[in-house]
């Protein structure tokens, strides 16, 4: 296949999922290498200042879960039921003892983890959305650790697809009749200037 299209395909797969199979568990060794390939992407200043607090315990999933926020454009639901949450997190935290900015470092490493993560079938959402004291406190995270996203993790429990944006330019992803989740991107003539 040609690399370009197996890149793409990547990315065309590697949706944020809201809703996973809980029964279906995330092998711990598998996190680990999803954490691996950030130490292979570009950092500013080389620092490497970001750290991963791996979450796949079900009572610590438990724990944090209550301080996620999900879905904003879903004004009537609260987020995964029992059942269809993640069986596993990478909360992403800034070494403050390192720096007090990690510049652009927080999407190129979550990138490289969803992609892999979606090379092995596995989905995620990035969530920036959180209370921050409840998730330190759920973790126990010492003071240097500063969290800067979380990514859930687990096996899709539903369907996501890519559609044209409409000429009302409207970007929020929604839920077709089928219940998919549809996310709309912008024409690629958009994009160049």
């Amino acid at each position: 296949m040609d690399k370009f299209l197996c890149v793409r395909g990547l990315l065309e797969r590697d949706r944020s999922v809201r809703r996973f199979d809980q029964s279906k568990v995330i092998d711990h060794d598998t996190l680990v290498r999803l954490v691996d390939l950030t130490r292979f992407c570009a950092s500013g200043r080389n620092l490497q200042p970001l750290r991963y607090r791996i979450v796949d315990n079900p009572d610590e999933c438990a724990r944090l879960f209550p301080a996620l926020a999900w879905a904003g454009y879903y004004k009537d639901w609260d987020g995964p039921a029992e059942g269809e949450r993640p069986v596993a997190y990478l909360v992403q935290c800034l070494d403050g003892e390192l720096a007090q900015n990690c510049l652009c470092d927080d999407g190129l490493q979550l990138q490289a983890i969803t992609l892999g993560a979606t090379a092995l079938g596995i989905s995620g959402c990035i969530i920036r959305a959180f209370d921050k004291q409840k998730l330190v406190d759920a973790l126990r995270l010492p003071d240097r650790y500063i969290p800067r996203y979380v990514l859930a993790l687990g096996y899709a429990a539903e369907k996501v697809k890519i559609v044209d944006m409409g000429a009302d330019d409207d970007y929020r992803y929604y839920r077709d009749a089928d219940d998919t989740q549809c996310v709309p991107k912008r024409a690629l003539h958009e994009l160049i200037v």
